[in-house]
């Protein structure tokens, strides 16, 4: 192997990544989330990568899918990831300013998953810095709707997974380094309430509370956890009135 003048230094690899999170980028913003894909994507074709970028649709962001020039057209790794956050603008200056704590850094997004998807982009710059290559080709995918369930990259997800042999995603492992190496199921439902209307004072017991059942139904449903099996509900969103 060849002397490589591409150091790993945790502080270089912490300053590479501090863009990244200055960017803010909330999934509901397509045009904050472009800033970070500009700022990514000229990363990749700095780092010798052959980079398409997929318009969003939906009042979403874009999304990337870089190669490696190596490795022909067949079956590679993907490596997955987003740049979206579930953080809203304004965090990065107030109540999650970026900082060092010890041996934490603090910021939105810093962990899921702008580190992950930043290290991942930089072991392939450190490789190519050595002149060497991977048995198979790479193929990056950065979504940038993830935190909304990727309902506008799912296409792209898919099809580029199709043509992988392996699949590593980008997101943090657990606690005491565990490798998450499988994702159980998800569904989503919305649940509509229609109540009766009436005065609330002089007509109360003429009414029917759409918002009173939605507090029973929350319940009910919450109450559908099961640790043991593995079965989490959640309900996230509700509203009425």
């Amino acid at each position: 192997m060849q002397n490589n003048p591409f150091e790993l230094d945790a502080m270089d690899i912490l300053e590479g990544i501090r863009p990244w999170v200055e960017i803010e980028s909330p999934t509901t913003e397509p045009d904050a989330v472009n800033r970070l894909v500009d700022l990514v994507e000229g990363e990749f074709e700095t780092a010798g990568l052959q980079v398409e970028r997929i318009p969003g649709r939906g009042q979403r962001g874009d999304h990337l899918r870089a190669r490696t020039p190596w490795g022909g057209d067949g079956p590679g790794i993907l490596v997955l990831g987003h740049l979206d956050t579930v953080h809203p603008l304004g965090v990065l200056h107030n109540q999650l300013p970026l900082r060092i704590e010890g041996n934490l850094v603090y910021g939105p997004g810093i962990a899921d998953m702008k580190g992950g998807a930043y290290l991942a982009l930089n072991a392939v710059r450190y490789l190519m810095a050595q002149g060497e290559t991977t048995p198979l080709p790479i193929t990056f995918v950065y979504n940038s709707d993830e935190e909304v369930g990727s309902r506008t990259s799912k296409a792209l997800i898919e099809e580029t997974a199709r043509q992988a042999k392996h699949v590593l995603v980008c997101e943090p492992g657990r606690n005491g380094g565990s490798v998450v190496t499988a994702r159980k199921g998800s569904g989503r439902f919305t649940v509509s309430v229609t109540g009766r209307p009436s005065h609330s004072g002089t007509n109360h017991a003429d009414g029917r509370s759409a918002l009173k059942e939605l507090a029973h139904q929350i319940l009910q449903l919450e109450a559908m956890t099961d640790y043991e099996r593995g079965i989490t509900v959640n309900v996230g969103v509700a509203s009425g009135g």
